[in-house]
């Protein structure tokens, strides 16, 4: 989900010491390389699709092992009162970094991310969109992925935060307001002295087949951002005859297996039309990131119950 500002720093901390013990009685097996290769990069895997040793966005989430040895971590997420996808440690080495990206993909259109640092130095920073900061062991910030975004690790140490990913609660929400508010009081939670309540996990995060409301959801949100361009006003004229399409198919078959034919049918040939509409310019949003590319991750590989991995605009990619 898009903030209205690059960072939001939340009024609540933890207890970076108790935080930093406990992860560090996990075993050294429990870290894995990162899912997307980049060096330097690795995670251990807390929330996961049934708990398994999965980096999969598509299923039923539940706690892994290494969760459940994490008390405090787990009483973290009781107050923070989630529902709760696939959630990490995520360690950057010395003098590693996560590349400039954006994340453009379906998962992210509708889950916030929050950081809790660990361990880290002053020489760790976090830079999104125009603004750069250093997170604070213990502090609690979200950010707008939908930016372009980089973070560097320039001490001589590995970084570790913990990163919730989760759909809006109510409990979210109002911390979020009182950071927008000025809130000047940052409440701190001891161990032991989180919520008892069990954790709530996401059961439902991909459509077995889009509504065509969610369609035009998208879709709208795409025109809303996108940069001015003389093909625009043809290519949204076309993807709104594919909104139609759809909508026509769904009151056929719904989310028959009937229909799926009929379904990737319609993307097969919207997409091709779309190519030739555009005839490999360049057409591209408000942050820069391809409008073919958006559409792609967060419609057409997202709208069956067949999601592929989605492809990240990179600085590279965008040069």
């Amino acid at each position: 989900m898009r903030l209205a500002e690059p960072f939001l720093k939340l009024p609540i901390r933890f207890d970076a010491e108790a935080l930093k013990s406990e992860i560090q009685a996990l075993p050294k097996s429990a870290w894995v390389p990162h899912a997307t290769g980049f060096p330097g990069n690795e995670a251990v895997r807390l929330i996961t699709v049934g708990g398994e040793e999965t980096d999969d966005f598509n299923g039923q989430m539940a706690p892994t092992e290494n969760l459940h040895a994490c008390p405090y971590i787990t009483e973290i997420m009781a107050e923070l009162d989630g529902v709760w996808g696939r959630s990490r440690l995520m360690g950057l080495g010395a003098g590693a970094e996560v590349p400039l990206h954006v994340d453009s993909h379906y998962y992210w259109r509708t889950h916030w991310r929050i950081h809790v640092p660990i361990i880290t130095n002053p020489a760790v920073t976090f830079s999104c969109g125009a603004e750069t900061v250093h997170m604070e062991a213990g502090d609690c910030w979200m950010f707008d992925s939908f930016r372009w975004h980089r973070v560097l690790n320039g001490g001589t140490e590995q970084r570790v935060h913990l990163v919730l990913d989760t759909v809006g609660t109510e409990r979210l929400r109002a911390l979020m307001a009182e950071a927008r508010n000025g809130h000047s009081e940052t409440a701190l939670l001891e161990p032991g002295d989180g919520p008892k309540r069990p954790l709530k996990f996401e059961r439902v995060n991909y459509p077995k087949v889009m509504t065509p409301w969610e369609i035009r959801e998208h879709l709208g949100f795409l025109a809303q951002n996108a940069a001015p361009h003389p093909l625009l006003q043809q290519v949204f004229s076309r993807l709104e005859e594919f909104a139609s399409e759809w909508a026509a198919a769904w009151a056929q078959y719904g989310t028959d297996d009937d229909g799926l034919p009929v379904y990737r049918h319609l993307i097969e040939r919207t997409k091709a039309d779309l190519t030739a509409i555009n005839g490999g310019g360049r057409l591209v949003l408000n942050n820069q990131v391809h409008l073919y590319l958006a559409l792609e991750n967060l419609i057409f590989v997202s709208a069956l119950d067949q999601p592929q991995p989605a492809r990240h605009d990179t600085a590279s990619a965008a040069a």
